[in-house]
């Protein structure tokens, strides 16, 4: 931002190197930009179709243009839309480091902005300009220089009143200017000339900054000309595939007449991940050109979206010669009729290939690769109808909040960014350094309140995992103790089937954070991971799946955020951040050993977990043994 604005009037301000010389570039400070080169990189020539345009935003010092223009920047970039922002700080230290605050000054530092902003744009780049720009000439002016090159220019009045921008004066700037430190101050003792006829006025002291983001979005979705700016985020609004309440009775009554379909459980859960919308855009379970797509690119072509897994339903060869040719069907879960799969289309279910494919590997010791061996011979694709929500009346369906449910839970929480954390395990201080550690850096980086969704994977898992209501009861004694914070830490349960599929699954779970609306993503060490079933030996390499999740089409929106390898640290006698060069100081307690201890009732070393946390796995380990 600019720090200093006009006073008044322009003529009427002295312009002698007495009264202006000193105040060259002062009281500005570096503004962060909260995209890393690393994600530039991978977003530059993604999209195809060209979008230059400058959004200049323009409002007093406090009224929230830096915090607007980083939070677009930020959007777009995880929208794979090429950006930057120009800041009045970072202009002021650098390339406009020579000019002072005199009118002539501030008018060539708009004009040098405006021919800067002229060359992003015409790059193809959405160039995010965040001035104070108080004239209206001078604004007027960059349009101009826009027009003239034909590239589309969007004036943004970040609009609060002075007294809400005295009320943010981070850095004592208003106060100074107020005490007659600083003159020339705009809204001070320097008139501020409002925008008449801008593209949108933001009024932040009513509007949160995601409400302001998404009137930017509706802006850049609206003002198109032949290409558009801003395309269609398949992700925008969650497809929730439950029947509206309105048509409920109507459809209930037709499943009633259908011919059906028997589905066990697992196939239930994934009715579940379709009908809470997690699996956004499909409509229903796969047909066999999103299968096709699925297993061969691990996206959805129409749409270009990361998808890696199959989302199918097995039937078997009776099934499918008996309801071939039918319009609609009914699928029954213990006795009930659940759901209407509507135009059903039957192809082949060609396990070998599809285990090769999503696992790597076709051993039939695997144990979802078991199921997948052991399930029918044709899948069935086709539009679902989900008829009630889905519940399992174990104590836990109050945590099963949906992609919808969470995005109004982050609102409630007043997060300005969410971070994720999926584990199938209990968490000990190595996975909390992780998290405090991730919501330290987050602030550093310019947000308010980052607020962490641990998500524990709630649907089938193998047999020697520790289950969910355990899990859930050993996370809850962590947030009592307070190794996570409960005001900013929500917990909630994530109803897909475990895969133990490796890289290609962790894109699966990463990409439905995104649905719920994270930002950022924690890999874990070996994500969705599992030994050989034959050699003993990791069946993915460990670190594959960070690699991979950096890389894969389709999750340019989420940045991710590398596991860390902590241990216990003898010598602080807490879980700290491995250190090769002390390696005599860590401790690795293998999960095989904490089971052994839990088992036996042994108590960890100090600081290794929250005690509460680990009186949980001691009585889970105890009634499974007794058991």
């Amino acid at each position: 931002m600019e720090m200093l604005g006009n006073s008044q009037k322009k003529q009427k301000l002295s312009n002698t190197s007495q009264s202006w010389g000193m105040q060259r570039s002062t009281n500005v400070t570096f503004q962060a930009h909260h995209v890393s080169r690393n994600k530039r990189g991978q977003v530059v020539g993604k999209k195809g179709g060209f979008r230059g345009c400058t959004v200049w935003l323009t409002g007093l010092s406090g009224a929230g243009k830096t915090t607007i223009s980083m939070a677009l920047e930020e959007y777009l970039m995880g929208k794979g839309i090429p950006c930057y922002t120009l800041d009045g700080d970072n202009i002021r230290q650098g390339l406009n480091k020579n000019l002072s605050f005199s009118p002539e000054d501030r008018e060539e530092n708009i004009r040098r902005i405006a021919e800067v902003a002229r060359l992003f744009a015409d790059s193809g780049l959405v160039c995010i300009t965040s001035f104070i720009s108080p004239y209206s000439r001078d604004r007027h002016n960059a349009k101009d220089i826009h027009i003239k090159a034909k590239l589309p220019f969007f004036e943004v009045f970040v609009d609060a009143p002075l007294h809400i921008c005295e009320q943010r004066d981070v850095k004592g700037l208003y106060k100074k200017a107020r005490a007659g430190e600083i003159r020339g101050f705009t809204g001070i003792d320097a008139e501020y000339e409002k925008p008449e006829t801008p593209d949108v006025v933001l009024k932040t002291d009513s509007t949160n900054i995601n409400e302001c983001i998404q009137q930017l979005v509706d802006l850049l979705r609206e003002k198109v000309n032949e290409n558009d700016i801003l395309p269609f985020d398949p992700f925008s609004e969650v497809k929730e595939l439950y029947v509206q309440e309105n048509k409920l009775d109507l459809v209930k009554a037709d499943a009633e007449t259908l011919p059906a379909v028997q589905i066990g459980k697992l196939d239930m859960q994934w009715v579940q991940v379709l009908a809470e919308g997690w699996a956004t855009p499909l409509n229903g379970f796969m047909r066999e050109r999103e299968y096709l797509q699925c297993l061969h690119f691990k996206y959805l072509q129409d749409g270009n979206i990361n998808l890696s897994v199959p989302v199918v339903l097995p039937v078997s060869t009776a099934d499918k010669e008996r309801l071939d040719g039918v319009t609609a069907m009914a699928l029954v879960y213990e006795g009930k009729r659940v759901a209407v799969l509507r135009n059903p289309e039957f192809y082949e279910h060609r396990k070998e290939e599809r285990c090769a494919r999503q696992w790597g590997t076709t051993c039939k010791d695997h144990p979802y690769i078991k199921m997948v061996m052991e399930s029918g011979d044709w899948l069935v694709g086709g539009d679902l109808q989900v008829l009630d929500r889905v519940c399992w009346n174990d104590g836990l369906d109050q945590y099963r909040l949906t992609p919808t449910e969470l995005r109004q839970k982050f609102k409630e929480f007043d997060a300005d960014t969410v971070f994720a954390f999926q584990l199938r395990n209990p968490v000990h201080n190595g996975h909390a350094l992780l998290m405090q550690d991730t919501r330290k850096q987050l602030i550093a980086e310019g947000y308010r309140k980052p607020v962490l969704l641990l998500h524990p994977l709630g649907g089938w898992t193998k047999e020697d995992d520790v289950p969910l209501h355990w899990r859930m009861k050993q996370h809850a004694a962590v947030l009592e103790e307070g190794v996570l914070d409960p005001d900013s830490t929500i917990v909630a349960i994530f109803p897909s089937p475990m895969m133990y599929a490796g890289p290609t699954e962790v894109q699966w779970h990463c990409r439905a954070r995104m649905v719920a609306g994270c930002k950022f993503y924690i890999v874990g060490r070996d994500p969705a991971g599992m030994p050989h079933p034959d050699t003993g030996k990791d069946l993915y390499k460990p670190t594959h799946g960070a690699e991979v999740l950096k890389m894969a089409p389709g999750l340019m929106a989420i940045n991710i955020i590398d596991f860390k390898v902590a241990a216990y640290n003898t010598a602080k006698k807490a879980m700290d951040y491995f250190d090769p060069r002390n390696r005599q100081d860590f401790d690795f307690i293998s999960g095989t050993r904490m089971r052994k201890m839990a088992r036996e009732g042994e108590n960890p070393p100090d600081g290794f977990m929250a005690p509460k946390a680990w009186e949980v796995l001691k009585e889970y380990y105890k009634s499974f043994d007794s058991a």
